[in-house]
């Protein structure tokens, strides 16, 4: 059964090598004795900020309220009249109307309304990218046992679907508007006397009387100052690929150069390392899930035993 086993290794190998050299892309100043595997490397990122607009540009009216006086004014009450000793004056009493307070308008302000509305924001684009399948000490079963095998290339192209975040913003939803209301005039009823007979006989001046009285006088109208209230900004966080995300050529241990002693040397670091493996020389699940789970901590290529895997082990390769 071994030796069927060992047969089907070195017939894919073969292949993959003939496949390789039959295209050039196969890795340049191999030393011999050394594997090589097509490996992913995994993309790095670079954050990137944003600036959006959270609130728009609006204005604001702002009412300068007009400004008034007090002031004296004299009024007359009683005009100048003649009067006689015998035959007195005769009056009659009118009613006039004064005005005290002019009409005024009075401006209000309704200030203007707005909403909130959420909105999704590209963060990262959708892209497409190879990804390796099994090989190697990796998943993919072959043979009539379902053995994973260590050669071979698996490569699957992969869409990786876009990135979006979701942000607040706010918009109006009422403008603002002014409404002017109107306050009427007030006006003082006052009554004065009128000669209507003068008197007879002895001729009398009678002088004319005022009264002062408080009246309310503009001095400056009613104004409106618009404000212009500048647009506000926020910061949104975009995460944009610079590097990685290619397939590239790896020294790897398979069954070819790698002893159970190297195998086991490298479960004794996952070991080390807090992983819950056995150094029984064979790389099992329990070994394929500590060094996968160890790759993606450590930013390596996952799924391949490489020789910068056992490195980062601080195990040899050799």
């Amino acid at each position: 059964m071994s030796r069927i086993l060992t047969l089907s290794v070195a017939s894919l190998v073969l292949a993959g090598a003939a496949a390789a050299q039959g295209t050039g892309d196969y890795p340049a100043d191999a030393a011999p004795g050394s594997c090589y595997a097509r490996v992913l490397i995994p993309e790095t990122y670079e954050i990137q900020t944003e600036q959006v607009l959270d609130q728009p540009e609006h204005t604001e009216a702002r009412v300068i309220p007009a400004t008034y006086e007090t002031v004296i004014q004299r009024v007359l009450v009683k005009e100048q009249a003649l009067t006689y000793r015998v035959v007195p004056p005769v009056y009659e009493i009118e009613t006039e109307q004064l005005l005290v307070v002019p009409e005024q308008t009075e401006t209000v302000v309704i200030p203007a309304e707005y909403e909130t509305f959420t909105e999704r924001v590209l963060v990262r684009p959708a892209y497409v990218t190879w990804k390796p399948g099994a090989g190697l000490f990796g998943r993919q079963p072959s043979g009539e046992d379902n053995i994973t095998l260590a050669t071979g290339e698996v490569l699957c192209r992969v869409e990786v679907p876009a990135q979006y975040d979701t942000v607040s913003r706010t918009r109006l939803k009422t403008p603002e508007r002014v409404e002017t209301r109107v306050i009427p005039a007030r006006f003082r009823t006052i009554e004065r006397q009128v000669l209507r007979e003068p008197a007879q006989v002895v001729e009398e001046i009678l002088p004319a009387e005022y009264e002062e009285v408080e009246v309310q006088r503009l001095v400056t109208p009613e104004q409106q100052e618009t404000i212009v209230v500048p647009a506000t900004y926020k910061t949104i966080e975009k995460r944009t690929v610079t590097g990685g995300g290619t397939v590239e050529w790896r020294e790897v241990l398979c069954d070819s150069n790698a002893t159970k002693a190297k195998i086991a040397e490298v479960q004794r670091a996952l070991a080390a390392k807090g992983y819950k493996v056995q150094a029984d020389g064979v790389f099992g699940p329990a070994t394929l899930n500590a060094m996968e789970d160890w790759q993606e901590k450590n930013g390596l290529p996952v799924g391949y035993l490489t020789i910068g895997t056992v490195e980062s082990l601080g195990v040899s390769p050799d």
